[in-house]
């Protein structure tokens, strides 16, 4: 018997399991040239030289709590009460009116 013309196979790109298969593979190249793309164009910045001096600092501002929190504090108060109270040495420094 002859094979009937209608029994010839359907090209590969017809068949959509093979997009399937080749999309997901596709899909992670774009995504690593987009962040290759990504990381040249925004490089990280070099930490600074005095990184240990900046990180000593920053240790002083927060061994004393009370005086970092001073904005905060400030602003607490003026949503509760409605008007800013104008700061002093006494609340900036941490301390309490009496």
């Amino acid at each position: 018997m002859q094979p009937i013309a209608s029994d010839k196979p359907a090209p590969w790109w017809k068949f959509g399991y093979v997009w399937l298969v080749i999309s997901g593979p596709a899909i992670v190249v774009v995504a690593g040239f987009a962040t290759l793309y990504l990381a040249v164009i925004n490089p990280d910045p070099v930490i600074d030289k005095d990184y240990y001096r900046h990180g000593l600092e920053i240790n002083k501002t927060l061994a004393n709590p009370a005086a970092s929190l001073a904005p905060a504090v400030q602003g607490r108060n003026h949503a509760q009460t409605g008007f800013v109270v104008a700061p002093d040495d006494a609340s900036v420094a941490g301390a309490t009116k009496p």
